[in-house]
C-alpha cells in the first residue's frame, strides 16, 4: 500500500481507515492490474467480484440494500482512491454503479430500490446514468431527448452519449426533456431496462483507456410511469444530487492514479543507474519528486475536507468542485512527471506509467470539466459578495 499517513488526519473515523486498509489488501489478491481486448467481460467480472466481496453496498444508499442509510463521502472516495490505484477499470466498475443507481438511492421509491438496487449492491446488475447528449454535456438545459406522457407510460425520443457501461448495464437512468417547464426545470427521469423496444445501442465509442462507453437512442421506447425517479419535472435536480455525491469521488480517484504513478517514480527513481549512480542521487529529479508529493498531498486535503463536510451534512458545491479541479490536474502533471522519469521505457505500451497517463485524462473532463469547476469555484465566490 502506498503512504497512508493520511488516514491519520481528523478527517476519518476508524472504520474508515480499516475499509482502507482491508480494500488494499482485498484488492491486492483480487484485483488483476492490466486488462486484454475484452473490456466488457472484465469489467462484468470485476462488478460480480467487487458485489461479492461486499464493497458495492457502499455506493447504494438506505438500508438494507448499502452500509447505512445515506452514501458515505468518505468511504467511497477511500475506496475509489484504493481502486484506482491498482486498476483504473476496477474504479470504473465501482463507481458506475453508484453513478448509475445514485438517483434511485437519493429519490427512487421503495419498489424502485428493492427491484434495482438489492441487484447494484450484490453486483448483479449493472447500471449506468444517461444523461450527456450530443449537444448537451455541460450544458444540461440543452437538453434534446424527450420524453411525452400517453396514460400511464412515458414515450422516449432521442439520443444519449458518452454513456459509461453502456451496451452492458442492465440498466439505464435517463433524463429527457418532459416540458413542465422552460430548460432544466422540465426535464424527468426515468428507468430504463436493456432490451425495451424502441431502445438500442446506436454504437460503441472507443477511447484512449478502453472502457464500455456507448452512444444510445430511443425512437418510440416506452416505460411505465412507475420508472420515473422523483418527480414529473425534477429530473435536473435529481441528476445534480447524484452528481453532488459522487463528483468529489471523481477527484479521489485523480488521487489514486497519482499515488500509483509517485510509487512507480519512487521504485525506477532508486533502482535506475545513471552515471555511476542512480536517477534519484540528481537534484532535479529529487526536485520532480518533491513536487509529485506536495501536489498529492494538496489534493488530498482538498479531497477529504469536501467528504467530511458533505458527510456532516453542508453544501459543497464549491468544496467538491475545488477538490475535482485540483486533484483531477494535479494527477495529471504528477502522472507527466512520472512517465519523464521513466524515459523512453514511459511511453512503451503495458508499462504502468503509461496506461496511468491515458487513464487519467478523462478524468479532467467527465463530470464537469475542469473549466465547468472553474465557473461553478467563481460563482459560488461571487454569491459571498452579491
Amino acid at each position: 500500500m502506498s503512504d497512508t499517513r493520511y488516514l491519520d488526519w481528523p478527517f476519518f473515523d476508524e472504520w474508515h481507515r480499516q475499509l482502507a486498509r482491508q480494500l488494499d489488501t482485498w484488492a491486492t489478491a483480487n484485483v488483476p492490474h492490466e486488462h486484454g481486448a475484452d473490456v466488457d467481460n472484465e469489467c462484468r467480472a470485476l462488478v460480480r467480484s467487487l458485489g461479492g466481496a461486499g464493497w458495492l453496498k457502499h455506493a447504494v444508499g438506505g438500508r438494507p440494500y448499502g452500509t447505512s442509510d445515506v452514501i458515505d463521502t468518505r468511504a467511497i472516495c477511500l475506496i475509489r482512491e484504493t481502486l484506482a490505484r491498482h486498476s483504473g477499470l476496477a474504479d470504473f466498475a465501482f463507481a458506475m454503479q453508484g453513478l448509475g443507481s445514485g438517483a434511485i438511492s437519493l429519490q427512487g421509491t421503495s419498489a424502485q430500490k428493492e427491484r434495482y438496487l438489492s441487484r447494484v449492491g450484490r453486483g448483479e446488475a449493472i447500471a449506468a446514468f444517461a444523461l450527456s447528449e450530443p449537444d448537451a454535456g455541460s450544458d444540461v438545459a440543452a437538453m434534446q431527448c424527450s420524453a411525452h406522457i400517453e396514460g400511464d407510460q412515458a414515450v422516449l425520443n432521442g439520443e444519449k452519449t458518452w454513456i459509461s457501461n453502456g451496451g452492458i448495464a442492465d440498466f439505464y437512468v435517463v433524463f429527457a426533456r418532459t416540458g413542465e417547464a422552460a430548460g432544466s426545470r422540465g426535464i424527468s427521469a426515468f428507468i430504463v431496462d436493456a432490451g425495451t423496444p424502441g431502445f438500442e445501442i446506436a454504437s460503441r465509442i472507443e477511447v484512449i483507456a478502453p472502457h464500455p462507453l456507448a452512444r444510445l437512442r430511443f425512437t418510440d421506447c416506452r416505460v411505465p410511469l412507475t420508472q420515473r425517479v422523483g418527480a414529473a419535472g425534477e429530473g435536473f435536480k435529481v441528476a445534480m444530487r447524484t452528481l453532488d455525491v459522487f463528483r468529489t469521488s471523481v477527484a479521489a480517484a485523480a488521487l489514486g492514479l497519482a499515488r500509483r504513478a509517485l510509487d512507480e517514480a519512487l521504485k525506477r527513481a532508486t533502482t535506475r543507474k545513471m552515471f555511476n549512480q542512480v536517477l534519484a542521487d540528481f537534484q532535479l529529479t529529487q526536485a520532480k519528486l518533491a513536487q509529485m508529493a506536495t501536489t498529492i498531498d494538496s489534493s488530498a486535503l482538498l479531497v477529504y475536507r469536501a467528504a467530511w463536510q458533505r458527510d456532516q451534512g453542508h453544501s459543497v458545491t464549491r468544496e467538491a468542485a475545488m477538490a475535482k479541479l485540483t486533484a483531477t490536474e494535479g494527477a495529471q502533471q504528477v502522472i507527466d512527471s512520472a512517465v519523464q522519469i521513466f524515459g523512453g521505457l514511459g511511453v512503451v505500451s503495458g508499462q504502468t506509467v503509461e496506461r496511468l497517463y491515458r487513464e487519467i485524462r478523462s478524468l479532467r473532463i467527465y463530470e464537469g470539466a475542469s473549466e465547468v469547476q472553474q465557473l461553478i469555484i467563481a460563482r459560488e465566490l461571487l454569491k459571498d459578495v452579491a
